[in-house]
């Protein structure tokens, strides 16, 4: 389950900060489970643990970006009997620097307690590899007694090759999984879907960002019926190879050269 906000960039007054709506996706399915718009005087952290309890969680890896790396919404995952793999970035400071620290000396030392994997993805041109390490070794991490449930740390690097430019990053987690580097793999890798499948089809094929309609609660209302139809055409699988504007098209009754995707990306 990733969870992620999206920015409606047009809907806004004058002077105002772009709407935000938060986003459950069940990576699995591809599904749109749950949305919370974040209040305009407050932002996402206050809104994930809205959003988290109206979900049934049980069984589930919830994943979220640095955003959503909080004490406080790992506690609500955990008492949801749900596991977790939270983005680490500078915003938790001395816990950041801790974890860097003893992940890079641990991969340059090729230290046994990490469990490692690694995925070569070929297309568009490009390269990209991407090696994981996981270790359930946490006993120099100063606070690990205040994140409820946490069992592991984990990073990913990413090296992209794109004719003769080679870019490395590398990206650190805090988790409650237990030590099974593939799916904390799978986990990390499922939660860009919320980006790839979500976020991004909405802006190309119901034009989100160009909506502007905002007063009263015409955000809410046409963020779930863009989600609704979105969940709606993913489950029609009788053409699988269908994009999802061509399934638009086609739920219009006309031929996928027509432009009859107008209803839909007036939603």
């Amino acid at each position: 389950m990733a969870i992620d906000g999206k920015a409606l960039r047009r809907a806004i007054d004058a002077g105002e900060s772009p709407k935000v709506i938060v986003n459950a996706w069940a990576a699995g399915n591809g599904l749109v489970l749950g949305q919370r718009r974040v209040d305009d005087k407050s932002n996402e952290i206050t809104a994930v643990p809205e959003l988290l309890r109206t979900l049934e969680l049980a069984g589930c890896i919830v994943t979220l970006d640095a955003m959503g790396c909080q004490r406080r919404i790992a506690r609500e995952i955990k008492e949801a009997d749900a596991e977790y793999v939270l983005a680490l970035k500078g915003n938790q400071g001395t816990a950041h620097q801790e974890i860097t620290t003893y992940l890079d000396a641990a991969i340059a030392s090729k230290d046994p307690a990490l469990a490692h994997c690694e995925h070569i993805e070929k297309g568009h041109g490009r390269i990209e590899t991407r090696r994981y390490w996981q270790s359930t070794d946490i006993g120099w991490f100063a606070d690990r007694g205040e994140w409820e449930g946490l069992r592991s740390v984990g990073v990913v690097e990413s090296v992209r090759e794109i004719g003769d430019q080679t870019t490395t990053e590398r990206r650190y987690y805090l988790s409650s999984l237990a030590r099974d580097v593939k799916k904390f793999a799978t986990a990390v890798r499922g939660h860009w879907g919320v980006e790839n499948q979500l976020h991004c089809v909405l802006d190309v094929v119901f034009n989100e960002d160009q909506n502007r309609a905002r007063s009263g609660h015409a955000i809410e209302n046409l963020a779930t019926l863009r989600r609704w139809a979105l969940n709606l055409l993913k489950a029609d699988t009788r053409k699988a190879k269908r994009s999802i504007k061509g399934k638009i098209k086609a739920a219009g009754g006309t031929t996928p050269t027509s432009s009859t995707s107008s209803a839909f990306s007036q939603i």
